[in-house]
């Protein structure tokens, strides 16, 4: 059998009616024929929508036929032991061109009973942001789910929301129950559990072309909320040059931002997980094994299969790279 190899996947393209232009023109995605896009799939094991192989020997085959042949050499053991032929991330660039709507996520133990579905804890990294873009994350006073009810029906939700104003590099950590919103003007990298179950609990009222107000999850929405007030929402992190510095560690994933200026050898011998890079910056190459190398551009992921525990990342021509760095501890 041949060895396995760093992978890039065919993007999963979204037409979102808040979509604009910006993964064409901030992280070169190429999404015609559609007139706006929305998110960018990188990686995905959701069903009906899984990712295909785009380079290497391995093209054409999805990510669930990989898993199936290659099963823990791939993902690593402990993560196929868990969770099987489902790979366990959804990989996202998200441009809203409009706000979203106001929404939360079941946690597993919810989401398993009501859906037979993970549930969704995600993090969102802000990759660019317009000036005074918010985005919404909790709740700005103690609440409990009388109170919000009470704001809900009175249309008067948004005065108890805490928002956020945002710039480039800020990091956000959405656990399962944290009522969240990506405003207008901000482009987000997203890390989230597979699963594509959310509740909308608020849509400011908007009306589609056809005069109909999008559906609500009111109901569903009660008893998935973490209603705790938190003093601070955002992470804070400190980055290292041409290291990894952690940006997010939770039993689901964790997130590092790996700044490089020169050559990194990067040792996942201990791992046991495969590894994700999502390039915001710059233009790199990675190179495995005896003299296999890939380039890799600006706006293009790539899942580093388990297997291969020894690599180095190499700017190219003295850029800067900017990469998160994805895998399951």
């Amino acid at each position: 059998m041949q060895e396995l190899y760093p992978f890039k996947f065919q993007p999963i393209y979204k037409d979102k009616i808040w979509g604009g232009q910006k993964l064409k023109q901030l992280l070169n995605k190429e999404f015609s024929p559609l007139p706006n896009c929305g998110e960018s799939w990188e990686i995905s094991g959701v069903q009906n929508e899984i990712s295909v192989v785009a380079n290497g020997f391995l093209a054409g085959n999805n990510l669930q036929e990989l898993i199936e042949v290659y099963m823990g050499e791939l993902v690593g053991e402990k993560v196929y032991e868990k969770f099987g032929l489902e790979f366990p991330l959804l990989i996202k660039f998200i441009d809203a061109n409009d706000d979203l709507s106001i929404q939360v996520h079941p946690n597993d133990e919810m989401s398993k009973e009501r859906h037979n579905a993970f549930g969704k804890t995600e993090m969102w990294y802000v990759v660019q942001a317009d000036e005074g873009a918010e985005l919404i994350a909790g709740f700005n006073q103690e609440v409990d789910q009388k109170k919000y009810l009470g704001h809900l029906e009175k249309n008067t939700l948004m005065e108890i929301l805490n928002t956020e104003k945002v710039k480039a590099g800020d990091v956000f950590f959405m656990p399962a129950g944290r009522v969240h919103a990506i405003g207008k003007g901000i482009v987000v990298a997203e890390i989230q559990q597979t699963s594509d179950v959310t509740y909308r609990i608020y849509d400011y009222n908007r009306k589609d072309d056809k005069g109909n107000t999008r559906e609500l999850h009111t109901e569903f929405a009660l008893d998935a909320i973490d209603y705790t007030f938190e003093k601070e929402y955002g992470t804070h992190y400190h980055a290292h040059k041409n290291q990894s510095s952690e940006l997010v560690s939770c039993p689901y994933f964790t997130t590092n931002l790996l700044e490089l200026t020169h050559s990194v050898e990067r040792d996942y011998n201990e791992l046991d997980s495969f590894v994700i890079y999502m390039c915001l910056e710059g233009n790199y190459a990675i190179s495995w094994g005896e003299e296999k190398a890939m380039e890799v551009s600006k706006g293009e992921t790539i899942l580093v299969p388990a297997s291969v525990e020894n690599f180095i990342l190499v700017p190219k021509d003295g850029q800067e790279v900017k990469l998160l760095e994805v895998y399951i501890k």
